[in-house]
C-alpha cells in the first residue's frame, strides 16, 4: 500500500513508519522537520519537507499518489496552545482541512488521524472514559482538534473509510525533552543528567499512558478499516505523576527528590481512556505494561 504519513519524521509519525515499512509498505513522510528529524527515517522513506498549512501542500501530496494517509502531524502543546491560540488553530485545523482535502481528491482507500482523548473529553468525564463520554474542551488544543476531527468527519468520513483514533497520553523513545515534550520525556532527561526536577501541581493528576509501539500498532490497523469510526487509544488505567516519578526513577536509579511547581493552565485533572471498541474494531489492545515502556524509555534516552 502506498501510505502518506504527516509528520512521520516526529515523534509518534517516525514510529507508525517503521511499523509500515517493516510490513512492506511504500512509504513517503510529509514534515516541515520543525520538530521531527531526518535520522529517524530509513534511506527507503521519501522525505517531503513542506508544512501542511501551505496552500499548495494539496498538489504535493497528490504528486504521491498515496492510497492511504496517516495524519500525525499535529501541534501538541496545551501551555503553547494557551499562548498562541492562532498559531494552535493554524496547525491543528487549517493544516487538517488540507490534509483532508487531499485524501479526498486522492480517492484514497483509507484516512487515519491521530486526534487527542483527554483534552477533548475535558473534566466532566466519568473515568476511565468512553466514546460517548460529554465533550468539553478545556484548552484551545482541545478545542482545535475537536474541531478538527469534525471537519475530518464533514470533507472524507462519508467517502473514504476514516478512522479517528483519540489518544491517551504517549511516551515512548524518539519524544525530544524539550519544548512540547510528554512528561515522560521530561523526567528521563532530567534523571540521565541526574538533575533535580519538577513536578507541576502536587502530582496528583491522573493521565493514561501509552506506549509509542503500541499507537503505532492502532494507527497500522486502522489503515484497514471498511467503514468510518472514532476510538479511544490507551490503557483505561490512571497514573498519577508521582506515580509515575516514582516508577522511573526506580528504574534508573534516580534518588533526587522531586520538588513541586505550579500547577499547568487549562489542564484536565483526571485522564484515562475506555478502549474497549478498538479492541472490537481493530482487535487492538496495549501490549507494553507501563514499568517495561519506561525501562524501554529510559534506555533509548541514553543514546547508542
Amino acid at each position: 500500500m502506498r501510505v502518506l504519513v504527516t509528520g512521520g519524521a516526529g515523534f509518534i509519525g517516525s514510529h507508525i513508519v517503521d511499523l509500515l515499512v517493516s510490513r512492506g509498505d511504500d512509504v513517503t513522510v510529509l514534515d516541515d522537520l520543525s520538530t521531527g528529524s531526518r535520522s529517524h527515517l530509513g534511506s527507503n522513506v521519501r522525505l517531503i519537507q513542506s508544512d501542511i498549512r501551505k496552500p499548495d501542500i494539496v498538489e504535493e501530496i497528490l504528486r504521491a499518489h498515496p492510497e492511504g494517509i496517516v495524519h500525525a502531524a499535529a501541534q501538541v502543546s496545551v501551555p503553547r496552545s494557551v499562548a498562541d491560540p492562532v498559531d494552535d488553530a493554524t496547525g491543528n485545523i487549517i493544516g487538517t482541512i488540507r490534509i483532508a482535502q487531499a485524501a479526498a481528491e486522492a480517492k484514497c482507500r483509507s484516512f487515519v488521524f491521530l486526534s487527542s482523548g483527554g483534552a477533548i473529553y475535558g473534566p466532566d468525564a466519568a473515568i476511565p472514559s468512553d466514546e460517548h463520554q460529554p465533550i468539553h474542551p478545556i484548552s484551545p488544543y482541545g478545542l482545535s482538534k475537536l474541531s478538527a476531527e469534525r471537519y475530518v468527519r464533514m470533507l472524507v468520513g462519508g467517502q473514504i473509510p476514516t478512522t479517528i483514533l483519540r489518544l491517551a497520553n504517549v511516551y515512548g523513545p524518539r519524544q525530544d525533552p524539550r519544548g512540547e515534550a510528554g512528561v515522560v520525556a521530561v523526567f528521563c532527561a532530567a534523571m540521565r543528567e541526574r538533575r533535580e526536577l519538577t513536578i507541576d501541581g502536587d502530582g496528583k493528576q491522573t493521565r493514561d499512558f501509552v506506549y509509542v509501539r503500541d499507537i503505532a500498532d492502532a494507527a497500522v490497523a486502522a489503515l484497514g478499516a471498511d467503514q468510518s469510526t472514532t476510538l479511544n487509544i490507551g490503557t483505561g488505567s490512571e497514573v498519577s505523576v508521582n506515580q509515575l516519578f516514582e516508577t522511573l526513577a526506580d528504574a534508573a536509579g534516580y534518588q533526587i527528590p522531586a520538588r513541586h511547581g505550579p500547577a499547568r493552565e487549562q489542564d484536565v485533572r483526571r485522564s484515562a481512556l475506555d478502549a474497549t471498541q478498538a479492541s472490537a474494531v481493530l482487535g487492538w489492545r496495549p501490549e507494553t505494561a507501563l514499568r517495561d515502556g519506561l525501562l524501554l524509555t529510559y534506555a533509548a534516552s541514553q543514546g547508542p
